[in-house]
């Protein structure tokens, strides 16, 4: 049986690529084990889906002053130590990262052994962790054609994003039943990540008044971010966070509204949704959610709205030119080349595992 480990961690959106994998590769008959911090994001939802799981040291890599500084090197080389010694126990034929500090010295452990890493950036610039580590790469993965002028070209591999199946299955009458809505007036999801985005949950409400008459609004507004005072408003519904039934709210949508995180509109974009991204502002992010905003609206797949120009006439013009050319954004997502990135990243691990 072919051995992979799976690795990335520090947030969920260097985990769901790798979930997505998952099915395709246990069909393909690969044991998998996936190598995380020790109580990182990626523990609790890779345990979750009952993957198995071994934790190592980590510590993170940062660009600015913080004591931490000189104490996560050491936090850094206990776990190329770990790794090592996973590689040597379970000696996989090929490792897949999808970033993040914790993948470090998973890939440098790799490289040991000589064992075939491939990479996968999710943003339009590859992050620190991941800079690090395409040295040590056989492939890198990308979701973005401007990121190609930024890997070595022997390397680079325009795949898009893993989705995870479930996503594409949703129904329509389950996600307006579930959000007890019609199917009378168009449907708008707002989806402000999982933590919220004050900047589009208070551009959302504020305009709701002019929204509900032509519109219905199902709003994932993030933790501890939800207007009780709206509460039991015809047409508007709130969740602070969905799970299951997130596929069916995605069916029920004709229109999304969303940050710009390159897993999301990686989704969005697999769903065929026209969509209007509003990027987390480059005063708040290192600006990789504005590039990747301005890479699918050059690509024709999304509308672009710049945090610091969001009012509610522009947001409520926006809403109403994007849904007139919906046909044209489906059309265009529809011949995205990014639509096989599953098929194209095991294609890859099966050349790189046979080697």
């Amino acid at each position: 049986m072919k051995k992979i480990f799976l690795t990335g961690g520090g947030s969920a959106g260097h985990v769901t690529p790798n979930l997505a994998l998952v099915p395709s590769l246990q069909e393909r008959g690969y044991e998998i084990l996936y190598v995380g911090s020790y109580q990182g994001i990626e523990k609790t939802l890779i345990e979750n889906a009952r993957i198995p799981y071994e934790g190592i040291s980590s510590g993170k890599l940062r660009r600015y002053f913080d004591l931490k500084n000189f104490t996560d090197p050491f936090r850094v080389i206990k776990g190329y130590g770990e790794s090592l010694k996973l590689m040597k126990k379970y000696k996989p034929d090929v490792v897949f990262s999808k970033g993040g500090f914790v993948s470090v010295p998973v890939v440098l452990a790799a490289k040991h052994y000589h064992i075939p890493v491939i990479i996968h950036e999710s943003d339009m610039t590859p992050g620190l962790a991941n800079k690090l580590c395409i040295p040590s790469a056989r492939k890198v993965c990308c979701n973005f054609p401007e990121t190609l002028k930024y890997l070595p070209a022997e390397k680079a591999v325009l795949t898009g994003s893993p989705i995870r199946r479930e996503l594409l299955e949703g129904d329509r009458l389950a996600g307006l039943n579930y959000a007890h809505l019609s199917a009378d007036k168009p449907v708008i999801l707002v989806i402000g990540g999982s933590l919220g985005a004050v900047a589009v949950n208070q551009a959302v409400r504020s305009l709701l008044p002019r929204l509900l008459p032509k519109y219905q609004v199902v709003h994932i507004c993030g933790k501890d971010h939800l207007d009780e005072s709206l509460m039991n408003t015809e047409g508007y519904v709130q969740y602070e966070y969905v799970d299951e039934p997130l596929k069916h709210l995605f069916a029920a949508a004709d229109l999304i509204l969303s940050r710009a995180g390159a897993n999301s509109i990686c989704e969005i974009l697999a769903l065929r949704k026209p969509n209007i991204l509003i990027p987390l502002s480059a005063a708040a992010s290192r600006g990789d959610q504005i590039l990747n905003a301005n890479s699918f609206a050059r690509q024709g797949y999304s509308t672009v709205i710049e945090e610091e120009a969001l009012n509610d006439d522009l947001l409520m013009q926006t809403i109403a030119d994007t849904f007139a050319r919906k046909d044209e954004f489906i059309h265009n997502m529809e011949h995205s080349q990014l639509n096989n990135a599953i098929d194209t990243i095991v294609g890859l691990i099966e050349e790189c595992a046979a080697v």
